[in-house]
């Protein structure tokens, strides 16, 4: 991380640091990454350009530092819901839930993370690389308590991030006015649960 950004080490730093991101997040969100300039970034943030560079280097670290900070807090937010779950099973309903309703409050995250592809197509596998790694340590442990078929556990983890991607694009993204989500999750979590061939 400190390669990245310089962290702060004060109250009044830190304040400055969030509101680089913040301003960032909405310009990249509304423009594009690569319609958006530093200069845009700082007068937004009400900040002096020379500002920019106490904390990154350029606008690419700043954009990595994002990427890393929305997997930190997707993943703290289903770490929070689900530490008190008995079952994989529950963690995996819980989970999709709390990544939903995640993508429905901090809908720029989910463009910010998408168009990294774009911009260097290794922040995007790295973004997605390192969520499964952590993922499939989960798996792993479901596996060896028998809750989890016998399986690679990287292409489980695979599939079920597939699964909360594309049901958060249409169901958050392309529906913007669904608020219930408990529908989709139950049905995601029936099909898991049946299996999607007839025997």
């Amino acid at each position: 991380m400190e390669d990245i950004v310089n962290i702060p080490k004060t109250q009044r730093g830190q304040a400055t640091l969030e509101k680089i991101c913040s301003a960032a997040e909405t310009l990249f969100y509304q423009k594009g990454y690569h319609d958006t300039s530093i200069v845009d970034i700082t007068n937004l943030a009400d900040i002096a350009l020379g500002t920019f560079y106490i904390y990154f280097k350029d606008k690419y670290f700043l954009y990595k530092y994002l990427l890393l900070r929305y997997s930190h807090q997707i993943r703290m937010a289903i770490s929070s819901e689900t530490k008190n779950l008995k079952t994989r099973r529950e963690a995996e309903r819980v989970g999709l839930k709390t990544f939903l309703k995640y993508i429905r409050e901090n809908k720029h995250a989910y463009n910010i993370i998408w168009e990294s592809l774009y911009i260097d197509k290794n922040l995007f596998r790295d973004y997605y690389d390192n969520f499964a790694d952590r993922y499939s340590q989960g798996i792993i442990k479901a596996q060896e308590e028998g809750e989890v078929i016998d399986s690679d556990p990287m292409v489980i983890s695979y599939f079920l991030m597939g699964v909360s991607n594309f049901i958060g694009l249409k169901y958050v993204m392309f529906d913007e006015d669904n608020e219930n989500f408990d529908h989709v999750v139950d049905k995601v979590m029936d099909i898991l649960d049946k299996g999607l061939f007839n025997k």
